[in-house]
């Protein structure tokens, strides 16, 4: 008795489908990189402290530092949330991709208009004196530059990370395939070619010979899963790498495998065949 389950395309039958792991945006996928993004931003306020840019220089180093570090600190929270809204969840970081080059600007505009009147009312506090409302265009764009400059700096950072990330990740070991563990002893760890199925069994082609199973096709078909293969025909499953030669006539195929047995495709899976590049 043999099976007519309707079928997957050859191609997915036995191959492995990875899922897509997402990946959230720059230091804020996780605990460690928030952290990671506050210590980058914390390191770059000390560094303007210490060059007192964008503040008075003649005012004590204690001064500059209780300004610039909460300010930077405040920053990467604050950029981080924005990150979270502009940045996909699944967009692999990738220092040339051009959208997410675009993306930073726009994180970098979000975050300038809100720091801007932050920036404004701290330099207030800390150093006395007031910005005139003619100086916030010039203040905007001092924030936007120092805003983008961050974004441009996790990205980068970003990046690096996941590609050794992804360099040094182990595979994970490829999954047994089921069936195998049917094959009889004589038969073990011999290259399965084709099953075919007759009447209640199913006669096993490999490299080793021939053999008999009892067992339904379509059964056998669900545990192929991770052996490149395809039912090619309702009473035929074929391995692709046993595949030697393709031979057409009458308008059907007919496979011929490494130990010269003829295996015919019916209409059925033929196309799907050809769209799948078997032949």
């Amino acid at each position: 008795m043999t099976s007519r389950r309707r079928e997957a395309p050859p191609a997915a039958v036995g191959e492995a489908q990875a899922g897509r792991r997402p990946l959230a945006w720059g230091p804020y996928e996780d605990l460690a990189g928030w952290l990671r993004g506050l210590a980058i931003a914390v390191a770059v306020g000390g560094f303007l402290a210490l060059s007192g840019a964008f503040v008075d220089r003649d005012a004590a180093m204690g001064l500059r530092l209780a300004y610039w570090l909460p300010m930077m600190a405040i920053g990467a929270l604050w950029g981080g949330l924005v990150a979270r809204a502009i940045f996909p969840q699944d967009e692999i970081t990738d220092g040339a991709a051009p959208r997410l080059w675009l993306r930073s600007f726009l994180a970098a505009l979000a975050m300038g208009a809100p720091f801007t009147g932050l920036v404004w009312a701290a330099t207030w506090l800390a150093f006395g004196h007031q910005i005139p409302w003619r100086g916030l265009p010039y203040l905007f764009g001092s924030v936007f530059i120092l805003a983008l400059a961050m974004t441009v700096l996790n990205t980068l950072v970003e990046s690096r990370r996941q590609a050794m990330r992804r360099l040094s990740a182990v595979p994970a070991p490829p999954k047994p395939v089921r069936f195998l563990e049917r094959l009889p002893l004589r038969l073990r760890g011999a290259d399965l070619h084709a099953i075919e199925a007759e009447d209640h069994y199913l006669r096993l082609h490999t490299s080793r010979g021939q053999d008999l199973i009892l067992m339904r096709l379509g059964d056998a078909v669900d545990e192929l899963e991770g052996l490149e293969g395809a039912q090619v025909h309702r009473s035929w499953w074929v391995a692709r790498a046993a595949i030697d030669g393709v031979r057409r006539g009458d308008g059907r195929a007919v496979l011929t495998l490494k130990d010269g047995v003829e295996v015919p495709v019916s209409r059925t899976y033929s196309r799907q065949l050809r769209a799948a590049g078997w032949y």
